[in-house]
């Protein structure tokens, strides 16, 4: 039986080592792909703001020969993003934010780019890649493929639509009471902290669960109020009577599930199992019996010689020693060491040489 706890310790702990491992590997991978992507996206932004600099640099040098570029082919796509500047790449899960302090229906204030100090409404906040998409600023044409456009219904080859911005080029504009005046002012936060308490949302609601306060105010920022979903019922919706009808209820005398379900889930003897039935372990001790039995038969006298002195000694080592491991004393142990002592002490040792040597 010593055996199978053993296997059990070394295929747990080695199982262990191996999720770490992976979980390790998993998000190197993860990061090195998070990094391609960065770079192929940066890579089309620096590719676009160098060809507008070619051009505009032809267009200065050649004055009234320069070429007509919103024409011919290219025409349609001229001065357009690609799709792929919609949609930012994604953060690795280790390293997003614990906590996302924005949601949809707060109003913010943009911090950097063109449209800086311009203030709007959130009308989408992606927690993979930590944007937010403000309504009407920071527009840009994107160019859509012709089939993409005729499945929307849109004529035009392009579209212009508001591109996400990073959550830290973005500040929360939040409406507070003035102590002294009485007036609400609109207040720009620089610094928010997430606590407690945590709700429960109702299904289908973006809104996180946290509380978030103004850092260092103590002060509570209410979220956004969602608008009410407007529900249709249909024939093939069950009805609320057949869901809140209880099918179970548990009961502290029995259990949930049979014994027989768990070996059905997982092998009945299974190197990670810690639980076994009293017929495997009353089976498994009986071979141990055998094993021991079996080993000391084929023993020669002398290792039944050397086996009964170990015996004996690791019985007078435990009398010695206990659990805590400090030795033991025996009882004519302490007067000796008196007597010792004091047979030795420098008074006794002078007399004892001016007495002479003894005849």
């Amino acid at each position: 039986m010593q055996k199978v706890i053993r296997r059990t310790a070394l295929a747990r702990n080695q199982a262990q080592r191996k999720s770490i491992r992976a979980a390790k590997q998993a998000q190197r991978e993860e990061l090195k792909d998070s990094l391609r992507q960065r770079f192929a996206y940066n890579r089309i932004e620096l590719d676009n703001v160098r060809a507008e600099r070619l051009r505009r640099r032809e267009d200065w040098m050649r004055g009234p020969l320069a070429p007509q570029r919103d024409a011919g082919l290219a025409g349609q796509s001229f001065g357009a993003l690609n799709p792929y500047a919609m949609r930012p790449p994604a953060i690795p899960k280790h390293l997003r934010r614990k906590f996302i302090n924005l949601a949809a229906g707060d109003r913010v204030c943009i911090m950097k780019g063109r449209d800086k100090g311009q203030i709007n409404e959130v009308v989408r906040v992606d927690p993979e890649n930590e944007t937010v998409t403000v309504k009407d600023l920071n527009m840009a044409d994107v160019h859509f493929p012709e089939w993409l456009s005729e499945q929307y219904g849109n004529k035009t080859p392009f579209q212009s639509i508001p591109i996400p911005i990073p959550i830290d080029d973005v500040r929360l504009i939040v409406a507070l009471d003035d102590p002294v005046t009485g007036q609400t002012r609109d207040v720009l936060v620089e610094h928010i902290r997430a606590g407690g308490p945590f709700l429960e949302r109702e299904h289908g609601v973006d809104i996180p669960k946290h509380t978030r306060y103004i850092a260092g105010e103590n002060i509570e920022i209410p979220w956004p109020r969602p608008d009410p979903a407007n529900l249709k019922d249909e024939v093939w919706d069950t009805l609320r009577m057949e869901v809140e009808t209880p099918t179970w209820v548990p009961s502290l005398t029995d259990a949930p599930f049979p014994s027989s379900v768990l070996d059905e889930l997982r092998n009945k003897y299974s190197k990670y199992r810690t639980r076994h039935d009293p017929e495997y372990v009353a089976k498994k001790r009986l071979e141990d019996l055998k094993k021991d039995y079996i080993r000391e038969s084929y023993m020669t006298p002398r290792e039944k010689l050397e086996a009964d002195r170990l015996e004996r000694e690791k019985l007078i080592h435990a009398k010695r020693y206990p659990e805590n491991g400090s030795k033991k004393k025996f009882r004519a142990t302490s007067p000796f060491i008196e007597e010792y002592m004091r047979k030795h002490t420098p008074e006794h040792i002078l007399k004892k040489l001016a007495a002479g040597p003894s005849p």
